[in-house]
């Protein structure tokens, strides 16, 4: 997979912390794009926003067509069937943005890595097998679609992880969220997880919830 194409927004010059953000299948990096001015961060907060393009890639629930995806889903069973291997390829891509902001100054620490539906499955991948200590994850109305096969790193053991879901979606029902859930416990982690009345979207509430998320663990505050 080439280099991922990319939108940035710094909320103030020299950006000391970095969230990445990725979108869901069929979106693209602008889709979250003006929900940062809403997550009320505090006011001297230097933070870059990297939202990366997805790849376009045949997708074969939607007929074979291609669209911006993380990877193919090949059946919308409970599971989901997902070629891996292509996710994994964006997990890799998604890693060497880290490393482009890890070179441009942030430690690593002060990373957080989002995802939205897909972006979620390949946010769950990438930080939780990354090898240097991250911030945070945030799983966006998602699922963990590689825990059977992923490699954590300890480094990454004590990592925050914040869980939201639409209790209405039914594009990736609540239940897979609360699985992911269940999954991270019994690995170790510390995941918490939070409910909005909404469907596969993300709701005012939840974003100001994801400011706070953001502004505890890049220590803005």
């Amino acid at each position: 997979m080439t280099q991922l194409q990319t939108i940035e927004i710094e909320t103030r010059p020299s950006p000391n912390a970095s969230v990445i953000w990725l979108h869901g299948l069929g979106a693209s990096g602008h889709d979250f794009e003006p929900v940062v001015p809403e997550l009320r961060l505090p006011a001297d907060a230097a933070v870059r926003f990297v939202f990366p393009h997805a790849p376009e890639l045949p997708v074969t629930i939607n007929g074979g067509m291609r669209m911006p995806a993380w990877y193919d889903i090949k059946a919308m069973d409970i599971d989901r069937t997902v070629d891996e291997a292509q996710l994994m390829r964006s997990a890799d891509a998604v890693g060497e943005l880290i490393e482009q902001e890890i070179a441009r100054g942030v430690p690593s620490e002060r990373i957080i890595v989002a995802g939205f539906s897909q972006g979620g499955a390949v946010a769950y991948q990438v930080a939780l097998a990354y090898s240097k200590r991250l911030a945070g994850i945030l799983g966006l109305s998602t699922y963990f679609a590689t825990a059977k096969t992923i490699q954590v790193t300890e480094c990454n053991r004590e990592i925050p992880i914040r869980i939201y879901h639409g209790t209405h979606d039914p594009v990736v029902p609540e239940s897979l969220g609360r699985l992911s859930l269940q999954t991270l416990t019994d690995m170790g982690y510390e995941a918490s997880y939070k409910t909005y009345p909404m469907d596969h979207s993300v709701s005012l509430e939840e974003i100001l919830d994801i400011g706070q998320f953001i502004t505890k663990h890049l220590k803005l505050a």
